[in-house]
C-alpha cells in the first residue's frame, strides 16, 4: 500500500509530508494521537488528499502504515 499510494508524497517528493523513517518529523504528529492522524488521512489534511488516494484502505491499514512510516 505504501508504494502504491503513500510513497508519492512520503518518499520525499512533497517537502511538508513527513518522510518514512524521519522520526523527528513524525514525533509531533504522533503526539496528536492515532485517532487524529487517521482522521487526517481519511478526511484529507492540508496537501494530503482524502484517504491518501487509497480508496480501499481501512482505518487499520492507515494506522499500520503510519506506525511503519514513523519508525
Amino acid at each position: 500500500m505504501y508504494n502504491r499510494t503513500c510513497a508519492a508524497c512520503h518518499a520525499g517528493q512533497l517537502p511538508q509530508a513527513p518522510k518514512k523513517g524521519d522520526r523527528a518529523a513524525w514525533e509531533p504528529r504522533l503526539a496528536q494521537g492515532m485517532e487524529i492522524l487517521t482522521g487526517h488521512v481519511t478526511q484529507g489534511f492540508k496537501a494530503m488528499p482524502p484517504r491518501g488516494l487509497c480508496m480501499d484502505c481501512s482505518a487499520e491499514d492507515y494506522q499500520a502504515i503510519i506506525e511503519w512510516m514513523s519508525q
